[in-house]
């Protein structure tokens, strides 16, 4: 059994229970001691400007920004799907701290040695 997770979001403000359900998992998936990366895609890719998640909750009251700070805390990479960024007009200088561009051969090649949960 691998000790890396990864952590694949499409989606964004446009559904903050899977939006946040996938910062929460990867809190859980860091505290059980696991290699965890994070992977933004299409819509997710908002969620890495700053700021975006300050008040975004799931319907349990998990709160995203809160995940986010334990995240950052802890050194977990955020990755955001380069050419999704570019397309939405966010660049670098726009994300979170601990949020970085990266292309699709990254996440080929963290999928090829991870656990992969797709939300």
């Amino acid at each position: 059994m691998t000790e890396n997770v990864l952590i694949v979001l499409s989606c964004g403000t446009n559904n903050p229970n899977r939006g946040t359900r996938a910062f929460h998992l990867a809190t859980v998936a860091q505290k059980e001691g696991k290699n965890v990366t994070m992977f933004l895609l299409d819509e997710a890719v908002y969620l890495a400007r700053q700021g975006a998640m300050a008040h975004m909750k799931a319907a349990t009251g998990d709160v995203a920004d809160d995940l986010l700070a334990h995240l950052q805390a802890h050194n977990v990479p955020i990755l955001v799907c380069t050419p999704c960024a570019k397309a939405r007009f966010i660049q670098a200088e726009d994300l979170e701290e601990s949020c970085k561009l990266a292309p699709a051969t990254e996440l080929i090649r963290l999928a090829c040695d991870a656990a992969v949960i797709s939300l």
